[in-house]
């Protein structure tokens, strides 16, 4: 039997109809959309690099009660303007790899 890390996060990313389970552990990437980029390889996924401005990492939450950061300014203003502001969407690289993404579901969205 394998022993899961102390820390470990389990999380579930729905991708073009595939359901992707995914571990990491605290601060192992800077962002979701950093892991995401690496574990599942969307399209056009993160063309800003991560500052919050594209939308192209963005992804709706699944899960029911989520403990999720608050959203900064940057990213509200990045998903009104793509008309897609919703309180269960969010940009991937405004997530922080931390205990809040254990058991979380999230699918990713695309904003065109």
């Amino acid at each position: 039997m394998i022993k899961a890390r102390v820390n470990t996060i389990f999380f579930t990313v729905i991708y073009e109809g595939n359901t992707f389970r995914l571990e990491t552990y605290p601060h192992e990437y800077r962002n979701l959309m950093l892991l995401l980029s690496d574990k599942i390889f969307p399209d056009f996924f993160g063309e800003c690099g991560g500052q919050g401005r594209c939308g192209t990492c963005t992804v709706k939450i699944i899960s029911e009660g989520n403990l999720l950061n608050e959203t900064n300014r940057n990213e509200e203003a990045t998903l009104h303007k793509l008309d897609f502001y919703s309180k269960d969407l969010r940009l991937s690289c405004q997530l922080l790899i931390d205990e809040n993404l254990n058991n979380q579901e999230f699918e990713i969205i695309s904003p065109w």
